[in-house]
């Protein structure tokens, strides 16, 4: 794997060659822009999809920024604070999965994340959701619990993931959105 700084039209960016199908574009929470691009494009048709894509780069910069600016203005609730909002509406989920799961709920974790609001991981049985997450409205935290919940029947967002998360949540759409408000 193979990583280099490249500029094009003020915008610099890092290209890593990766074995990927398509090219791959990313702002990172830091602002930064990342390209992952498989080795047979060449150098001037990633630039020139870059530069293709500029006005999306800079709004998302801009929105990095400014989610950068209200992080560090905001003091995030502890974990007990946070288990004390996840944990009921853990339980309340917890139903619609316990066959799947086999009776055996599995631990809730609260962790300082910056790029996720929850992390499912299987094997392990845990749902680890971020701490920002209880800054934000009711619904929104029901919906990333029940998204996370999901992962155990789906393990994949392939459209079997999303039909089960529209069957038990019809307006999953709505409270996905009240997370991207500040």
């Amino acid at each position: 794997m193979q990583s280099q700084i490249r500029t094009v039209a003020e915008i610099e960016y890092t290209l890593t060659r990766k074995t990927v199908k398509n090219l791959n574009l990313r702002v990172r929470t830091d602002g930064s822009v990342a390209v992952s691009a498989p080795k047979r494009i060449s150098v001037q048709q990633i630039d020139q999809f870059v530069l293709s894509r500029k006005e999306w780069i800079q709004k998302a910069q801009q929105e990095m920024a400014q989610r950068q600016k209200i992080r560090q203005q905001t003091t995030l609730p502890s974990v007990e604070q946070c288990m004390a909002v996840f944990e009921p509406i853990s339980q309340a989920i917890y139903p619609l999965f316990a066959q799947t799961l086999q009776n055996n709920m599995p631990q809730l974790k609260v962790k300082d994340m910056k790029t996720r609001w929850g992390v499912c991981h299987i094997s392990k049985r845990t749902i680890t959701l971020a701490q920002q997450l209880a800054t934000k409205p009711l619904p929104a935290i029901e919906y990333v619990i029940l998204h996370e919940y999901c992962h155990f029947v789906h393990a994949n967002h392939q459209k079997e993931f999303w039909a089960l998360v529209e069957q038990y949540m019809p307006d999953w759409k709505i409270r996905r959105a009240m997370l991207k408000e500040p």
